[in-house]
């Protein structure tokens, strides 16, 4: 079934594909350093597809320091068409980010954002590459998301962003997508937008995506699915102590607020994650700060205040018994990162 007749058929409406766009929109994608391939490649093969169904939609060129050659995390090239050159103001520029986003974040390509900003392009950021918007002052004010394994540090360092948990956020001139597949997710809404809805449906079914998120919809898992338990009350603890990891609630308030005993909290653990509350909160807490040291600037004992631990010497410790090494290692094997 062809196209056109698909749309007659999905519709029930004898009416023939939408009118090609008057202009074809260009999508500048900004590799950087270690960016992510699947965020890029969900977002450049829904633009293709989208083709395929009305011819000349969309086009689109790799851009990246350098006009060469980038290397994306999964270690595979790709073969650049321009530098960090002037684009068109109709252009959508889309930096993709990765890992060690900060290493990869330069002077030149924060001045040539902030530069592309003022122009008033469009800018959209895609994985960790929010990072680099915020870093330009870009999203000041607005809401935006990023990879839920970064928010903790984004959240220490930009605090005049407002930060949600969505797959993805349009505010304004401004785009933002947790990664993963969260780029597809954009992707359709811009197409459904630009084509009609149906178009975005034709899309979706032919990347398999079974399930269109909208940007009310969370990156990460619910608790039940992700600890595989589904018991309400074990939930609810788990997301308190989520929520207070500066400031930890002791397990015998935990409990209160669930109606329960400390007793009868601690064999829940026992029962369902084979450890106590205090041991599951601890790695909580631990997990945040080894996100700290591994993305952001902060010492060691701010570190451990945000994490909620009194004294770097009892962090020290509860960090090397659980990571086998100290907080003040982890941090040196991390780069020194450029400043803008």
């Amino acid at each position: 079934m062809n196209w056109e007749a698909r749309l007659l058929s999905d519709t029930g409406k004898h009416t023939t594909a939408p009118a090609a766009p008057h202009k074809t929109r260009r999508y500048v994608f900004v590799l950087m350093d270690n960016f992510t391939m699947l965020s890029f490649a969900g977002a450049v093969d829904a633009l293709r597809i989208a083709n395929r169904v009305i011819p000349n939609s969309y086009e689109w060129v790799l851009a990246g320091e350098g006009g060469d050659t980038i290397t994306c995390s999964s270690g595979i090239s790709y073969k650049l068409d321009m530098d960090l050159d002037d684009v068109l103001r109709d252009d959508t520029v889309v930096l993709c980010g990765g890992a060690n986003v900060q290493e990869a974040t330069t002077k030149r390509l924060l001045n040539w954002i902030r530069r592309e900003a003022r122009r008033g392009v469009v800018i959209a950021a895609l994985c960790t590459a929010s990072y680099v918007m915020a870093r330009a002052g870009l999203l000041d004010g607005k809401r935006a998301t990023i990879h839920w394994e970064n928010q903790d540090s984004f959240t220490e360092e930009f605090e005049d962003v407002e930060l949600t948990k969505s797959v993805f956020v349009v505010d304004g001139n401004r785009m933002t997508t947790a990664g993963g597949t969260s780029s597809i997710d954009l992707m359709l809404k811009i197409i459904a937008n630009d084509l009609g809805e149906d178009v975005a449906s034709m899309v979706a079914d032919q990347q398999i995506y079974s399930s269109i998120r909208t940007d009310q919809d969370q990156q990460r898992l619910s608790i039940p699915t992700r600890i595989g338990v589904r018991h309400p009350k074990l939930s609810r603890v788990i997301q308190m102590m989520e929520q207070n990891v500066e400031e930890p609630i002791s397990p015998s308030l935990l409990a209160k607020e669930v109606g329960m005993s400390t007793r009868q909290l601690e064999r829940l653990f026992r029962r369902y994650l084979n450890r106590s509350p205090k041991r599951y909160y601890m790695e909580i807490r631990l997990q945040k700060a080894r996100n700290l040291l591994m993305q952001t600037d902060m010492s060691v004992i701010n570190v451990a205040l945000a994490c909620g631990f009194a004294s770097p010497s009892h962090f020290s410790k509860c960090y090397r018994a659980h990571y086998d090494t100290t907080p003040y290692r982890e941090r040196g094997t991390q780069a020194s990162r450029p400043v803008s």
